[in-house]
């Protein structure tokens, strides 16, 4: 059939002529269809098998032999080397939703590695961004000096508010004004005296103890003073603190509290004196020492606050220093009288503890041996790193000399002359 015969069928017959074209393009169409298919897997498959061989697997892709065959379109031949270049360029890319979301994130994250279209839409967009963060950073610096402002005024109305009402005079009964020593100075001066002068005694009663002397008087006859003073720290000496989720606070006895507490009130004043508040020793207290062999509690608003430590001040005690012993742990606490201290290790809650009994052992030579002076005693024994421990090793050498002497005198025997001369006087 010649060209001239198609055309002529195609002007006679125009419903076959355009059901022929519509055939030719759905042929073409799906042609070009399989062709970027066919090129599409034939690239994936190779990008696999090179990363395969990198890694040194051998896939099963790479065994399958139709891989490797050119792969066959409608009786043509595709090789990835002869696709064009159109063909290659309408399998384009396109991201997914997550892609497009990870982008927008790291672009976030790091500004550098944006890959955001330059355009004037987009610097648009930044230009306004960067606007309203400027904007944003001037309102919150506004904000700032606001309250630096608001907060200098109240300052200054708290100052003069505390200079008037702690600097103005005191007044009698009657209204009267009380003279005092700065009544001849200027208004302003009297003020400011009287306000520092207020402000030195809040600081004083804080870092000195509430009282110049924290015991009564010695126990006069027909009443027994003890001849020594005991001072005890309750925390981790006699008691120590544990707390859990489950129990909450709790409060562990050393072991051997009971026989100390008894065998040292033979020889001492006991006296309580620590740190802590008075609300949580006070009821540790009555449950520790049913029997009241503890004479006197001394807590917190009886130390002395010094460097940032609360020393317990034994000057206002209203005792003789020369039979005061101090039993403690930490050595800051009596730094001001170290000659007067006896450390002992610190109880962390153990129950297989002895110290207390080597204690108790070590207070009861020492309230028996009538000592003068009890310093110079500890201050033998501080000398040495664990002094309970040197106790022991001197009390073992004491025994085994005593030992020794006694041996030697029951092996003396006694002369022949005197023992003749006795029985003849006898007789």
């Amino acid at each position: 059939m010649t060209a001239t015969a198609i055309g002529r069928l195609f002007y006679g017959c125009p419903r076959i002529g355009r059901k022929l074209i519509d055939t030719s393009r759905t042929l073409t169409l799906g042609l070009w269809r399989t062709m970027v298919l066919t090129v599409t897997d034939r690239d994936r498959d190779a990008d696999r098998e090179r990363v395969c061989l990198k890694s040194g697997d051998h896939p099963s892709i790479m065994e399958d032999p139709t891989i490797r065959q050119p792969n066959l379109c409608f009786g043509l031949i595709l090789h990835n080397r002869s696709i064009p270049n159109m063909v290659y360029m309408a399998n384009r890319r396109h991201y997914s939703t997550y892609e497009k979301t990870s982008t927008q994130i790291l672009s976030k994250l790091f500004p550098q590695t944006s890959e955001e279209p330059n355009d004037k839409e987009s610097r648009e967009r930044r230009r306004r961004e960067e606007e309203e963060e400027l904007q944003e950073m001037e309102r919150a610096w506004k904000r700032m000096k606001l309250g630096f402002g608001v907060f200098s005024i109240g300052g200054l109305l708290f100052s003069f508010w505390a200079i008037y009402h702690f600097g103005k005079p005191k007044v009698d009964e009657k209204g009267n004004e009380v003279l005092d020593e700065f009544s001849k100075l200027p208004l302003a001066e009297q003020y400011m005296a009287r306000t520092w002068k207020s402000v030195n005694n809040f600081q004083r009663f804080i870092q000195e103890p509430s009282s110049q002397k924290l015991l009564p008087e010695p126990l006069q006859a027909p009443y027994v003073q003890p001849p020594y003073t005991l001072v005890l720290e309750i925390k981790d000496v006699l008691m120590h603190p544990d707390w859990t989720y489950e129990t909450g606070w709790r409060f562990k006895k050393r072991p051997g509290v009971d026989v100390f507490l008894r065998e040292c009130a033979k020889y001492f004043e006991i006296v309580i004196y620590t740190a802590e508040q008075g609300i949580t020793v006070f009821p540790l207290l009555d449950a520790l020492d049913p029997n009241g062999y503890i004479m006197y509690r001394l807590v917190r608003d009886s130390t002395h606050f010094v460097g940032g430590h609360h020393v317990k001040n034994l000057d206002n005690l209203n005792r003789d220093l020369k039979r005061v012993v101090v039993v403690d742990w930490d050595r800051n606490s009596t730094k001001m009288h170290p000659k007067n201290s006896f450390s002992i290790p610190r109880w962390s809650g153990n129950d297989d503890d002895t110290t207390l009994y080597d204690l108790v052992s070590f207070l009861s030579v020492l309230g028996t041996s009538e000592v003068d002076d009890v310093r110079e005693v500890l201050q033998y024994y501080n000398q040495f790193e664990d002094p309970i421990s040197q106790f022991r090793e001197n009390q073992r050498k004491l025994s085994e000399q005593m030992q020794a002497d006694e041996l030697e005198r029951r092996s003396k025997t006694q002369p022949i002359v005197k023992s003749w001369t006795r029985g003849f006087i006898k007789h």
